[in-house]
């Protein structure tokens, strides 16, 4: 019944889908194994993608050639740029999305790619021969054979779902949990630990009073996702509104009602949640001295009345749930569709993982997405990218693909789990990186659209678009440094008083380096500057703008990603004995026995490792 198959991926959600596209658009023949054939690619919680830091994750995806930046761009029903506020390096493209549209798309991409086969089952165990994936076994007893196989399971291992005083088994609420592979893999060696995570009710968009909310409209200039032209953005003007509520004294005094039957609060439940994303409980809690906390209103879809309370996540029993939802503004009326709950599930810690997202005791094994202790759709699908990327290249004894942290927030979250590791749920932020300013949302193409084309994922397509916007950029780059702005240009931007007070260099220096400044500016007072600029693209008068006004910041960050390249490059042998280095430190001899780390930078960067041992380390590799 079953063909041998180059890949193997269990589980279809965000991260099952990106492993699958990529590894057969690669041109490995793929088996993407469901639960469900009617849940791929769901959105098990918030209707949305990107944000903060996750923005640009999506963006790297599609710069690869990965699909998720398409898929949202076309189920968008609204997009917004967030953080405009502040410096470029912290702008974020977010979407909300039609929940129904964002899965059907997806699987008709799935279906579309002739190297992907699907089936619903689920994967109870994985066959191993010579300490090597070889294939799986299915709950209905099929064993079927693979080169390689990625496990994306989602919150479905051991699942256990919590309301208040009610326990009952699931990966997501009417969904049954999945049994066989952790206890399989503690056996083999593999050490498993337990997270949370959760989701708020779900309401009747009709039951609402939105004149008692703040209206959060869409952007007017859509940049979207993807890079591909091709892929179209929605119109302005078709966008739904999102809205802005609170809670208040009467919501927090309700909701403490239900504290005495909270599995939270009486330990029920022992798997850590997300702590940059608590439930209402937990916040009202911790933050005792806060009279209010912001929920978003979101619409679910263009053609659903049904609509996702952002913020409001919790697990207390569904009375209490409903008491104080008709407390909030604009809420008095309303009506739950089903309530908010807690889901517990296994993870593998990460640093049981190579830096390609392989396994070290069981080879060819990949895991990608909530198994490896993440949150989050955007870290969920980049890891089954690179997954996917490297279960296709294993299949043909190809080096592994893997993304450094100067470049990539990919890179950058990969890194941080292999060798940190991770205790709760990890969700990526722009702090996390340290170049940030080089992992810019407007760049990621010129980072990374090459290296997809090389390992071939991204097409021909993407790669001649590329090339175009990098002469474009130097182009304008070019006439833009050669053109002289004279004081009399200069005088028409300033004000009357500043032209009377500043020097001639102290105008042209404000006017440079203002931080409201910037190309638009320029076309407004400077008319020799408006014909140029008329001929090029609003991507490209982005890029070369923030070229040339964080010329010295980027190139600051060239050089120390220079040096940490140097220290990545100096390799470690992998059969390397670190007992016999007894300067080390005991917690540095036991995390690197453990993570095995392969180059001094990679050793650098471990969790509890102090410089002291570094220099150690490398006096004895220098001898």
């Amino acid at each position: 019944m079953f063909n041998r198959y180059d890949v193997i991926v269990a589980g279809a959600g965000h991260a099952g889908c990106e492993a699958a596209a990529a590894a057969a658009n690669m041109g490995s023949k793929v088996l993407l194994i469901t639960m469900n054939m009617q849940t791929i690619a769901q959105m098990s919680c918030n209707p949305a993608m990107g944000g903060i830091a996750k923005g640009q994750i999506i963006r790297e995806i599609d710069a690869l050639g990965g699909q998720s930046g398409i898929v949202s761009d076309l189920s968008t029903l609204q997009f917004r740029m967030l953080n405009k506020s502040k410096g470029p390096a912290m702008w974020s493209p977010r979407t909300q999305n039609d929940r129904h549209l964002f899965a059907q798309i997806w699987r008709q991409t799935l279906e579309q790619n002739l190297n992907i086969d699907l089936y619903q089952d689920m994967v109870q165990e994985i066959l191993v021969e010579n300490n090597k994936a070889i294939g799986v076994v299915t709950a209905m007893g099929n064993k079927i054979f693979s080169q390689t196989v990625v496990l994306t399971s989602g919150t479905f291992l051991n699942g256990v779902i919590h309301i208040g005083e009610k326990q009952f088994g699931g990966g997501r609420v009417a969904e049954k949990s999945a049994k066989g592979i952790t206890e399989q893999l503690v056996s083999l060696g593999f050490e498993a630990r337990r997270l949370k995570t959760g989701t708020p009710p779900r309401i009747d968009g009709r039951s609402l009073n939105y004149a008692e909310f703040e209206e959060q409209k869409g952007d007017n200039y859509i940049s979207g996702f993807s890079f591909l032209k091709s892929v179209p953005k929605i119109q302005p003007q078709h966008q739904k509104s999102c809205f802005i509520t609170y809670t208040n004294h009467n919501v927090h005094e309700i909701l403490k009602t239900g504290f005495d039957r909270s599995p939270m609060f009486q330990g029920r439940i022992e798997g850590i949640g997300p702590r940059y994303c608590p439930s209402i409980e937990d916040k009202i809690n911790r933050f005792a001295d806060k009279n209010r906390h912001q929920l978003f209103v979101e619409p679910e879809g263009f053609n659903t009345i049904e609509i996702y309370l952002n913020g409001f996540s919790t697990s207390l029993p569904e009375d209490v749930q409903f008491k104080a939802l008709k407390e909030l503004p604009g809420f008095k009326n309303v009506k739950m569709f089903r309530p908010g709950y807690a889901i517990e599930y296994d993870y593998f810690p990460p640093t049981q993982l190579k830096n390609n997202l392989e396994s070290k005791l069981l080879d060819n094994l990949f895991c990608a997405g909530q198994i490896n202790g993440t949150t989050g759709y955007e870290e969920a699908a980049c890891q089954g990218l690179i997954a996917g990327i490297n279960a296709h290249l294993k299949t043909q004894e190809l080096m592994p693909f893997v993304l450094n942290r100067n470049d990539a927030y990919i890179g950058v979250l990969i890194d941080d789990l292999i060798n940190k590791g991770t205790d709760e749920p990890y969700r990526m932020f722009t702090s996390r990186a340290e170049f940030r300013t080089l992992l810019r949302q407007d760049n990621a193409d010129l980072r990374l659209t090459e290296k997809g084309y090389q390992i071939g994922l991204a097409d021909s397509e993407r790669l001649t678009a590329l090339k175009t916007k990098q002469h474009q950029i130097e182009h304008l780059k070019t006439i833009l440094n050669s053109t002289v702005i004279t004081p009399e240009d200069i005088n028409l931007f300033l004000s009357q008083t500043e032209q009377k007070v500043l020097s001639e260099k102290q105008k042209a220096d404000k006017l440079l380096l203002r931080p409201e400044v910037n190309l638009d500016i320029l076309k407004k007072y400077v008319p020799k500057i408006t014909t140029i600029l008329n001929d090029f693209e609003d991507d490209v008068l982005e890029q070369a703008e923030l070229d040339i006004k964080y010329k010295r910041y980027i190139e600051k960050e060239l050089e120390l990603a220079e040096k940490m390249l140097h220290f990545d490059n100096m390799l470690i042998p992998e059969n390397f004995d670190y007992l016999k280095l007894k300067s080390l430190s005991a917690e540095a001899q036991q995390k690197f026995v453990k993570i095995k780390p392969k180059s001094i930078g990679q050793a650098s960067r471990i969790s509890g490792v102090n410089p002291s041992d570094i220099q150690i380390l490398m006096v004895y590799m220098g001898r």
